[in-house]
């Protein structure tokens, strides 16, 4: 979750708020819809949380930021709540360890969805008072995009949870991917000089986009497509994981202490590739995008083609010139603050500025994203070693 001191609520109507806060809050639901109630609860490892635990944590945000302080008369659903769904907000109290979510068998998943009813019907009434004022717009546009951030995780976490059932349970039978394949690959090419960077304009953005700035850039190439499934298994089947030349120190050190021969999700069985999918476990395709990879692997890739990952601010600058959304793509930079970068005041401007340490940028989005919720200045982020995301790689020279 984070904060846009920019964001341009002018046109924004009461109807329009009321249309928009249902239809995001109804899309968490929809995502839910194909599971059974124990799938609701499960927490395999510390990264992946119950998607109980994400419906109540987004309900949550609208009750603890917008009706409490905001709304005259509002009774809190359970004053427990705070200390089970506040994620890492030191500002607001204590919480349960995110390690320790899958121990929440209560409350129950009939008391979350209780819980969001109640929350949904106060959000209503106050989107139509007159308490609604314009200093309260950017924070509640910041709690529709909080919820449409943890969707993407939601989905992304339910896929995991799935994928580790022994059974291999299908999320969707009929749960459509996009495909990108192009057999040849072009790279394309941009001179050096002096570029800009950050978002510009009207409309949302989070913090970490503020602050538009000049870059220079020597002269580079990237690709105009992602890397497949069959050229990743040629780096497989040419002994990539077990050639230390391509890696680097940390992620040969990751490939020895975890065993690693190959993406997540992928399973050979009787001498077939298999792929799990939110379709279930099915053959791999060697045409569609290669997922949910992490640095490591994705550097190691790049340095056995001789090529290289792209830095965020070239994909940035050559994003108009390719089609993405398909996975987040890795890129070679770390997660700092752009030049002004500043956190703002109060619990809202923890979670930014505070992970801008140990992290790596990815850019684009993946078909886990909700609708509306992407564009080319995103700065997406997660640790090097981690992999449950819909990642992706896109070379560059």
């Amino acid at each position: 979750m984070n904060t846009n001191p920019t964001l341009n609520t002018d046109k924004i109507t009461v109807t329009n708020w009321a249309k928009r806060y249902s239809e995001i809050r109804n899309h968490s639901v929809l995502i839910c819809e194909p599971l059974e109630i124990e799938d609701y609860v499960v927490q395999p490892i510390v990264d992946v949380s119950p998607p109980k635990w994400h419906l109540g944590h987004t309900t949550w945000f609208f009750e603890t930021f917008i009706l409490e302080p905001n709304f005259p008369g509002y009774q809190v659903f359970n004053s427990q709540y705070n200390f089970v769904f506040n994620s890492y907000y030191e500002t607001i109290g204590a919480r349960v360890i995110r390690t320790d979510r899958g121990n929440l068998s209560r409350p129950s998943v009939s008391d979350i969805y209780k819980y969001r009813k109640y929350v949904d019907e106060q959000m209503n009434s106050f989107l139509e008072s007159e308490f609604l004022t314009e200093e309260i717009k950017p924070l509640l546009e910041l709690g529709l995009n909080h919820e449409q951030q943890h969707q993407e995780l939601l989905l992304t976490d339910i896929k995991y949870i799935l994928g580790h059932n022994p059974l291999f349970p299908a999320y969707k039978k009929n749960e459509v991917s996009p495909k990108q394949f192009s057999e040849n690959v072009e790279m394309i090419s941009f001179s050096e000089g002096v570029y800009e960077i950050g978002f510009k304009g009207k409309g949302f953005c989070f913090d970490n986009e503020l602050g538009r700035h000049k870059v220079y850039l020597n002269d580079f190439k990237i690709a105009d497509r992602l890397v497949s499934n069959g050229e990743y298994l040629e780096f497989m089947q040419a002994g990539g994981y077990e050639d230390f030349r391509h890696w680097h120190a940390e992620g040969w050190d990751w490939v020895k202490q975890n065993e690693a021969k190959s993406p997540l999700y992928w399973h050979l069985i009787d001498g077939k590739w298999m792929n799990y999918t939110l379709n279930g476990l099915i053959e791999l395709d060697l045409n569609d995008s290669l997922c949910h990879i992490n640095f490591y692997e994705a550097s190691a890739f790049a340095s056995w083609k001789g090529m290289r990952l792209p830095t965020e601010a070239e994909w940035e600058v050559a994003s108009n010139h390719f089609e993405w959304g398909n996975r987040w793509e890795w890129t070679n930079s770390a997660y700092l603050p752009y030049p002004n970068f500043k956190k703002e005041a109060g619990a809202v401007g923890e979670y930014n500025g505070k992970f801008m340490v140990n992290q790596t940028v990815l850019r684009g989005a993946s078909e886990a994203t909700p609708t509306g919720h992407s564009r080319n200045t995103y700065r997406n982020f997660f640790q090097t070693g981690l992999k449950w995301q819909f990642t992706g790689i896109r070379l560059a020279q």
